[in-house]
């Protein structure tokens, strides 16, 4: 078999066969794993027959000669000739009609492309009896300027863990009520937004998967988060509640320090179901009022909310487990099979649309109170990078994603032999083929009810990382995508909905990458911990990026006091994740030294000289260490700078330790003062106090002149 008919292969199905990793050392894809990887993304190659089939295939696929073979959408930018899929003959005509309404024609020209188009939006272009869109992004998204009206803004927000909130009466979850009283609160202290964690779809069939970043669909919501009391009344929340006998759970579930998910799930969902057949029966005018209100909510959430919601019913009453398990029938979401079984359990496919409008109707007035209260982006949506492969969105959008792989990431200094995150992947040859249906989709629907959106793990717009099922993280290779026209979608849909969009950039990052981000308006992430010097200290604040989002920690790395106290060298040394070269004690010597660094980077050590070399934990307070944090992030020329809930309050423990599942309390630990009050601490006010001024620094010195050169 000729290695360089599969390496052509390779190379046009948008395998990375040569890359470089995290210490820029150059990495070759195996041929074993070439022709894996090729057979998932639908190009056989296991001999030099299926290559060359292959090959014919992929060439009319990338350069489809009809109009008629054009896939159905297409990408521009603003002001610039637009690049046709095939080849059109000079002087063929076009007709273009506006998302606007108005209708342009026109001659294409000799470079055989669309003269530019001024005006952004998703457009309509006949020619050659073909129709397509045409979806003409702005040059860069919207920004921190543009909603904060500020040219140079120095804007601050806090990152809050959704299910980590407490209120009166939440049944023991964190919810969209108690959000909305947070933000409120954090609003009065002066936070321009708040970052939440994803609040994706899950399984309610199954309350035992609760990991936000591992969610059953990226295109609806979480129905535990909804409150529905601000929809339909405390009253009848509380018979509810009593009717079912939960009142004695759901205080003891609210009372407990971490979450019981399997159990507080169960709960919500017996109470909400209880509320739900309250409704349907009640003759009221405002009864008749609201099932008005969730029947127009269901007919405007079409096809995506109707295949989540039979779904979700299909596991109610088949149990849950994988759909690929189910009858072949009841695989397709639009079987014949699949409607029958939504008329015949017409009351559950309805519950499931009530869950997800209580959900919808509890996001908006979190950030309706967010943006009331003074915030210029209150919330900021969490976008995964993927979905369970056991989930709706998998089942209802098969066409756009790959089969027999997950996505995952190479080997690097923090993890040697790499990771398997478990997640389903789109296809970027369904994405294209589809009109990038489903990526829309998901920015449309994170959007809706938000001010901004952090793309998680953004690096895959460009590459994914997949792993064959089966196969170890190492044996995985780097699959491309079309980044240029999912930046122009993510730059449209930002305008659209008016939002800033953050990419989570960290890991091995590809040469150019940041550059792109940067060009398009997207703020990259600079986290406290990575920020380094040349000589492996702490990098000063003046130092750090403003095309970045400035933070001191992320969900799954250590928090400032963890990190200053060794409460992370603790964890991994009890649950024996150090790595072959490493051992507790020489951790704990690191991180001595690692103190002195921040310590002096910080200027927390005064005068001193010598520097000490090395600090225990208890050379300075905690809140020390979290007080100077926050004035280091805030002194940076970031345009925004998030502090996590964790560094706000001082808590040692992370939210999620990667690698581990039941060893650590991931995505489970409830923070003990209710939303309502969290904040009210002199000691918080103080910190937050000090980021607010540091901020405002940050900006004076932005707007100051520039002194005259002499």
């Amino acid at each position: 078999m000729s290695d360089d008919r599969l390496r052509e292969l390779a190379d046009a199905a948008g395998l990375l066969v040569e890359w470089e990793n995290s210490d820029s050392e150059p990495c070759e894809l195996s041929p074993d794993t070439q022709r894996t990887l090729l057979g998932v993304l639908g190009f056989p190659a296991d001999d030099e027959a299926a290559i060359e089939a292959s090959l014919t295939r992929l060439e009319q696929w990338r350069h489809p000669g009809e109009p008629a073979q054009w896939p159905p959408l297409i990408t521009a930018d603003c002001e610039s000739p637009v690049a046709l899929p095939g080849a059109v003959s000079p002087g063929t005509t076009y007709w273009l009609t506006l998302e606007g309404g108005d209708e342009q024609r026109g001659e294409i020209g000799v470079d055989g492309r669309l003269p530019p188009i001024a005006e952004m939006g998703y457009h309509r272009l006949r020619i050659a009896g073909t129709e397509l869109t045409v979806a003409v992004a702005p040059q860069q998204c919207f920004g921190p300027a543009d909603a904060s009206g500020q040219p140079a803004p120095r804007l601050w927000g806090m990152a809050v863990q959704l299910y980590a909130l407490r209120r009166p009466g939440d049944g023991g979850i964190g919810d969209t009520l108690a959000l909305a009283h947070f933000a409120r609160r954090a609003a009065e202290q002066g936070a321009a937004t708040l970052a939440i964690s994803p609040t994706h779809a899950m399984f309610s069939a199954d309350p035992e998967r609760y990991s936000p970043y591992s969610p059953s669909s990226r295109l609806l919501s979480n129905a535990l988060y909804g409150a529905p009391e601000r929809l339909l009344g405390e009253q009848a929340v509380a018979r509810a509640t009593a009717v079912c006998g939960l009142d004695d759970d759901l205080r003891r579930l609210e009372a407990d320090d971490d979450l019981d998910w399997p159990a507080a799930g169960r709960a919500k969902l017996t109470w909400l179901r209880r509320l739900y057949d309250d409704l349907l029966v009640r003759d009221d005018d405002e009864a008749l009022a609201l099932r008005r209100r969730l029947a127009e909510f269901r007919e405007a959430g079409g096809s995506s909310l109707e295949d989540h919601c039979r779904f979700e019913a299909l596991q109610a009453v088949r149990g849950a487990g994988y759909w690929r398990d189910w009858p072949a029938p009841l695989q397709d979401p639009a079987s014949p099979e699949v409607a029958r079984f939504a008329e015949e359990h017409a009351h559950e496919v309805g519950f499931h649309a009530f869950l997800q409008w209580q959900v919808t109707e509890g996001l908006a007035d979190a950030q309706a109170v967010a943006r009331e209260a003074g915030m210029s982006i209150g919330l900021i949506a969490d976008l995964a990078v993927g979905t369970d492969d056991a989930g709706s969105q998998s089942w209802s959008r098969q066409g756009e994603m790959l089969e027999g792989v997950s996505v995952g990431a190479p080997p690097d200094a923090f993890n040697a032999q790499g990771q398997d995150w478990g997640l389903a992947a789109f296809s970027p040859h369904g994405l294209v083929r589809s009109g990038f249906r489903t990526f829309i989709d998901m920015l449309r629907a994170s959007f809706r009810h938000a001010g901004g959106l952090r793309i998680d793990h953004i690096l895959g717009l460009m590459r994914l990382w997949l792993v064959p099922h089966g196969a170890p993280p190492t044996q995985g290779g780097y699959v491309s995508y079309p980044l240029d026209d999912m930046l122009r979608l993510v730059a449209l849909e930002s305008w659209r909905h008016r939002g800033i969009v953050i990419g989570e950039d960290l890991g091995t990052v590809a040469p150019g990458f940041r550059d792109k981000l940067a060009e398009r308006g997207i703020l990259g992430m600079q986290v406290l911990w990575f920020e380094e010097d040349d000589n492996g200290g702490f990098l000063p604040a003046t130092q750090w990026s403003n095309t970045a989002m400035a933070t001191t920690s992320t969900h799954d790395l250590p928090t400032v006091a963890g990190w200053w106290a060794g409460r992370d060298i603790d964890w991994r040394s009890r649950l024996d994740m150090l790595g072959e070269d490493q051992d507790a004690d020489s951790e704990r010597q690191a991180r001595g030294k690692a103190r002195a660094s921040l310590a002096g980077t910080l200027e927390l050590l005064g005068h001193a000289s010598p520097r000490p070399a090395t600090l225990q934990a208890s050379d300075l307070s905690a809140s020390q260490v979290l007080d100077a944090c926050a004035r280091h992030i805030g002194h940076t020329p970031s345009p925004l700078a998030i502090l996590p809930v964790e560094d706000v309050l001082g808590l040692e423990e992370q939210a999620n330790l990667p690698g581990t599942l039941d060893e650590h309390p991931n995505w489970r630990r409830r923070w003990m003062s209710e939303a309502d009050t969290l904040l009210a601490p002199d000691e918080v006010r103080h910190r937050l106090g000090e980021l607010q001024r540091t901020r405002d620094i940050s900006r004076q010195v932005a707007h100051a002149p520039l002194e005259p050169k002499s």
